[in-house]
């Protein structure tokens, strides 16, 4: 039996508006994981432009996601932070899995579905190939756990089914080198966290969206103490007080939004926030949730803005990360070379 050194790696797609429902639902859980794992977090430009970019934005927002991964408290030094471009292997990789993966497959995609919705025929190739690129993402480094959010669930179970059909359809190569019964791993998901999914601050059925046209929406990574607070004092509520128990909380989308929100940043659980606020009405919530959003918050955008003044030293942050990276993804997609039968050019 193959054993995998335990390894996360995950991305965040630099697109702008870097928000709450990022921070909650992702960035904090690579933070943590720092202290268990092994951990590899990648800006994933490529896949960033499946829909067109400016490209004088792309690379703003790419810093951005840098600055806000190391202002959130990801350590560059001991973890490798890096954008996805700078290792060609990702795409090397990536064609190699394009001829693994079945179209089948990628048209149950649920996500292409929505994205492309009516317009499919104009969408890019790379837009439908995305599931691929994903998966690429991860095996490169043979990683064995992907923290990830209940919407790309079903591509991280695409990419374990690429992975599954690798080992297989090459076992006797991939033996035959050396690898015992299995090259890639099959990586696990890990979805955890009292807040996974946060919602619109405007509709609580709706997830917290950078493409929202409403900036209330959302609380952004960049805003300050005032549009922090401002913005939680007009979130939509209902007129009912809050409830004393989480059950309480069913059909009332934008209340349990709100509880979440505050249980996610106060590291607790719902049922904690209603025996403290149950009973309350919201005006009087809002004001203990702002007052928490931006004790937590203002301090993450204040160390943003003061890394983006000095893009160099991000670049510098950017350009060690993928040189660290290169040296891993080098090793593997070189071993799936030889493995696929790729003849590779040796100096004497």
């Amino acid at each position: 039996m193959t054993r995998f050194a335990s390894r996360v790696f995950s991305g965040v797609q630099p697109t702008g508006n870097l928000h709450l429902g990022n921070y909650l639902g992702a960035i904090t859980r690579f933070v943590e994981m720092q202290k268990t794992h092994n951990c590899i977090y990648c800006v994933v430009d490529m896949h960033a432009i499946t829909v067109w970019q400016d490209p004088a934005e792309l690379a703003h927002n790419t810093r951005e996601v840098t600055a806000a991964f190391i202002a959130a408290g990801i350590d560059p030094q001991a973890h490798i932070v890096f954008n996805q471009s700078q290792v060609a292997a990702h795409a090397e990789l990536a064609w190699i899995f394009n001829c693994v993966a079945r179209m089948g497959w990628l048209n149950r995609m649920t996500q292409f579905k929505e994205k492309a919705g009516k317009y499919r025929e104009n969408a890019s190739v790379g837009l439908f190939a995305y599931p691929t690129l994903m998966a690429s993402d991860i095996l490169v480094y043979r990683a064995t756990h992907v923290p990830v959010g209940e919407d790309q669930k079903q591509h991280l179970e695409l990419a374990r089914d690429i992975a599954a059909k690798f080992n297989h359809d090459y076992g006797k190569s991939i033996a035959d080198h050396g690898f015992g019964d299995a090259f890639f791993p099959l990586t696990e998901p890990l979805i955890t966290g009292p807040a996974t999914r946060i919602m619109s601050l405007r509709d609580g059925t709706k997830k917290m969206s950078k493409s929202d046209p409403s900036d209330y929406s959302r609380i952004t990574l960049t805003d300050d103490a005032d549009a922090i607070a401002l913005k939680v004092r007009k979130a939509r509520t209902d007129p009912e007080p809050l409830p004393s128990d989480v059950d309480g909380l069913k059909g009332r989308a934008e209340a349990d939004n709100l509880v979440g929100i505050y249980a996610a940043l106060a590291e607790t659980g719902k049922a904690d926030v209603l025996r403290d606020h149950g009973g309350s009405q919201f005006s009087a919530f809002k004001l203990a949730l702002a007052e928490l959003a931006v004790a937590r918050m203002a301090p993450i955008a204040e160390e943003m803005r003061r890394l983006l003044a000095d893009p160099a030293h991000i670049d510098s942050v950017l350009a060690d990360g993928a040189e660290r990276a290169r040296s891993i993804a080098q090793d593997t997609i070189d071993s799936v070379k030889d493995v696929v039968g790729f003849v590779r050019g040796r100096s004497a």
